[in-house]
């Protein structure tokens, strides 16, 4: 088990009250005199009375945000095993690279002549994501999966209306990510849901019916939420192209075929790529992201500008074009995110990114295997890189999804994925990634394995859990609804613990 921070770290205001300053720097004399505030700013500026800063030794402070990131998970210290969002460890390199001067000292106003290695680097990038999708060109402007499906669906619209043939419907399956009919909405298309069939993957019955000439496209997650590869995606996209319609492909789940199988050779039209999931650049904490779009030849003419040229021994952006959609950003893309999975792939190479999606798929269905029985599984389809069991094994003794997760906690891992796809009720959406080593995942596996027996033998266990984290378990619709930051301690807090005021 993992070592857990103190539950009494107080607020950073909180400390050394009413002890007197204590800095953490001492900056000498200007010899510059001090100007009264209202000398220098305007009356309605001025403050009545100074805030009341934290009065700390640089020590102090360093303690406390360390220890605040103790009362955290990160892939440093174990299994991540969020489904569909394939959490995997971002090697240092990656980070090493990503701070190099010439990269992060850079200005996007700065003229191109002066950027060239920049440039350079983000051609470099779009001609590795497309051979590594089969497919013809790559946009990297889109700031995230979402940002790339939306920029995806404007660039079909984009051709759609340069035929004129401009259509009105999106097909989303029930097992899509929840963003793909958003971003079919924001594209200005209406979203209609089609059924998965007994295996978990697209109807294609269902599909040959609602396919008629209003559907512009149909989005596919491949392989699905459910971590089923979509085994007849061919079928599908030859059904769908041969009635005028696109096949936009959510990438999020590419972990499980990149280096062997090719979108483009499966027959999508536009592709976004999680950089930060699939390539192992951060992910969590807010940001940043990225999702480069791969497109199709009938996508090509509307790829948003700026776009990276090649001219001769030198790079230089093409900043209008005609048939474009336009800028999906400001400036070009995120970057230093770019730096960091060109690093990965690079240092991947053929090889190893093989190795890598083969290791995913391996690992998940090493999950599958040893939780068999233990947990049920709604769709007994093969496993790619992630498998979804449910509790309903558990719900006969009293114990929800809800509780495993928690009970995970005390044993040191974080929980998977909970209640997604929406189509599998009380969902455990599990990814465990390449990332991990053999016996952390066998270690994960056992404690799934000891939750299921306590759910049989002991279900107030799990109920009362977590009890080892920094905060104890909390009602989550009321925490919702009415959030609080602040608390009277001796309220909230356990007998003889020390108490905040």
């Amino acid at each position: 088990m993992r070592r857990r921070a103190l539950r009494d770290e107080p607020l950073i205001f909180e400390r050394n009250p009413g002890r007197g300053p204590r800095g953490g720097y001492l900056l000498p004399e200007s010899g510059i005199a001090p100007v009264a505030p209202e000398e220098a700013l305007p009356a309605d500026q001025l403050r009545e009375a100074l805030p009341e800063m934290p009065a700390l030794g640089e020590l102090e402070v360093v303690q406390h945000f360390h220890r605040l990131s103790q009362m955290n998970f990160a892939v440093d210290e174990g299994l991540y095993p969020l489904g569909s969002c394939t959490m995997k460890y971002n090697p240092r390199i990656c980070e090493v690279t990503s701070r190099l001067p010439g990269f992060v000292d850079l200005h996007p106003l700065q003229p191109e002549w002066q950027v060239q290695g920049a440039l350079r680097l983000m051609w470099e990038m779009e001609r590795a994501l497309a051979q590594i999708t089969g497919m013809p060109a790559v946009t990297l402007q889109p700031a995230a999966g979402a940002h790339g499906e939306l920029t995806g669906m404007l660039m079909i619209r984009a051709a759609l209306e340069a035929r004129g043939d401009a259509r009105e419907v999106v097909l989303v399956p029930d097992s899509a990510h929840g963003t793909n009919p958003a971003s079919a909405t924001f594209a200005g298309y209406r979203s209609v849901e089609i059924a998965s069939g007994p295996d978990g993957t697209v109807d294609l019955a269902e599909l040959d019916r609602l396919m008629d000439e209003r559907v512009a496209a149909i989005m596919l997650t491949v392989p699905n939420t459910l971590g089923v590869f979509e085994h007849r995606i061919v079928e599908i996209a030859e059904l769908v192209h041969s009635r005028g319609g696109f096949i936009y492909m959510d990438g999020a789940n590419l972990n499980a075929f990149a280096g062997r199988a090719l979108p483009g050779a499966m027959g999508a039209d536009a592709l976004h790529i999680n950089l930060h999931k699939t390539f192992s650049t951060p992910h969590g904490g807010g940001g940043p992201g990225a999702g480069p779009v791969a497109v199709s030849e009938a996508l090509v003419p509307h790829l948003p500008v700026p776009r990276v040229v090649r001219e001769g021994d030198g790079f230089r952006m093409l900043w209008e074009d005609g048939r474009s959609i336009g800028p999906m950003r400001g400036f070009y893309a995120n970057f230093l995110i770019l730096v960091r999975a060109l690093t990965f792939i690079r240092g991947m190479g053929d090889e190893g990114l093989r190795e890598m999606s083969e290791v995913a798929v391996l690992y998940a269905n090493l999950v599958r295997q040893r939780l068999a029985g233990a947990y049920h599984l709604e769709y007994d389809a093969p496993t790619m890189h992630e498998v979804v069991f449910d509790d309903s094994l558990q719900q006969e003794h009293g114990v929800s999804n809800v509780d495993i997760a928690k009970r995970l906690l005390d044993l040191g891992f974080h929980p998977p994925t909970m209640s997604f796809p929406l189509i599998v009720h009380g969902a455990l959406m599990i990814e465990p990634t390449e990332s991990p080593a053999p016996e952390e995942v066998e270690a994960f596996c056992e404690a799934m394995l000891r939750i299921a027996r306590e759910a049989e033998t002991d279900p107030e266990v799990l109920k009362a859990a977590p009890r080892e984290t920094p905060v104890g378990r909390v009602d989550e619709v009321q925490a919702a609804r009415n959030l609080v930051l602040r608390w009277r301690a001796e309220e909230a807090w356990p007998a003889g613990v020390p108490t905040r005021s």
